[in-house]
């Protein structure tokens, strides 16, 4: 095991459209940093296994791992706990999300360069229909991150939560994973516990991503729904007071949602335009 040996991990459902892509994508880095990708699948029914099964085929160092509790932090648990001797540092990927060529890289020179115990990253949202470019708008603005600083790029700074991309697997291990009773918000979670224990997390300054919003508004309100059961949830395990800035951003399905009404009174895109000002 080399110093620097990681563990990519991509917990996915229903990625047919987007997996081999980002498998192709992520397969240098993994050569380069003598990775091993771990595609943790939910229980696609879309074809998302037979395509990461034909990557695989070429490629020893993409695996593919049935996750039969479907959930991102259960995927991440099991991947770590077959395959996390082997590596010092987890990377976690989001399937839908959009990453520079040389994220993993970055990640772990950060990592190797600030001791940190997790390294995670800004987050730009972006979206291409009706519905996507409205969440972006409201996601992107001041009141839609609630301030938070891993919705913004960051020069580089210590800080108490961020958006996951890397960890220390013993550290990790040591505060015992993600707590797979969250299936929204078990991050922020195991952020807490990662600084309750005495661990580091640094925000990078020299790599983000971009997520892409859900594209409908039933979709959008699910997401949001569990957002919210997941952030008090959080707040109940851990018995602590949520910061204000941590509650406005679970407002933005309704904003987005009045702003659908517009063409009905113009006084419905009031509320949008003040948000994404």
């Amino acid at each position: 095991m080399t110093p620097t040996a990681s563990l990519i991990v991509i917990p996915c459902l229903n990625e047919a459209a987007h997996i081999g892509a980002l498998l192709e994508q992520l397969r240098p880095a993994a050569q380069r940093l003598g990775a091993r990708i771990i595609v943790a699948d939910g229980g696609s029914a879309d074809g998302t296994p037979a395509i990461v099964e034909a990557i695989a085929a070429k490629d020893p160092r993409v695996v593919l791992l049935h996750n039969p509790k479907r959930i991102q932090s259960a995927a991440l648990n099991l991947a770590v706990a077959g395959f996390g001797d082997s590596a010092d540092y987890l990377i976690r990927i989001d399937a839908h999300g959009g990453y520079p060529d040389d994220y993993c890289d970055r990640l772990v020179e950060e990592a190797l360069a600030t001791g940190a115990d997790s390294v995670v990253v800004s987050m730009l949202t972006s979206g291409t229909g009706a519905v996507q470019q409205a969440v972006a708008a409201a996601q992107n603005s001041k009141l839609g991150t609630g301030g938070s600083k891993h919705r913004h790029l960051s020069s580089g700074e210590w800080v108490d939560h961020g958006h996951h991309a890397l960890m220390r697997i013993s550290a990790f291990k040591a505060v015992g994973g993600y707590d797979e009773t969250f299936s929204h918000n078990e991050d922020a979670e195991l952020d807490y516990r990662l600084r309750q224990a005495g661990y580091r997390i640094w925000m990078s300054g020299r790599t983000q991503m971009v997520y892409y919003p859900r594209s409908s508004l039933k979709s959008l309100y699910f997401q949001y729904l569990g957002y919210g059961r997941g952030r008090a949830r959080n707040v109940l395990k851990h018995r602590m007071v949520p910061k204000v800035r941590q509650m406005i951003p679970l407002l933005v399905f309704p904003v987005v949602l009045l702003a659908a009404f517009s063409f009905v009174h113009w006084l419905a895109a009031v509320p949008f335009l003040v948000w994404a000002a």
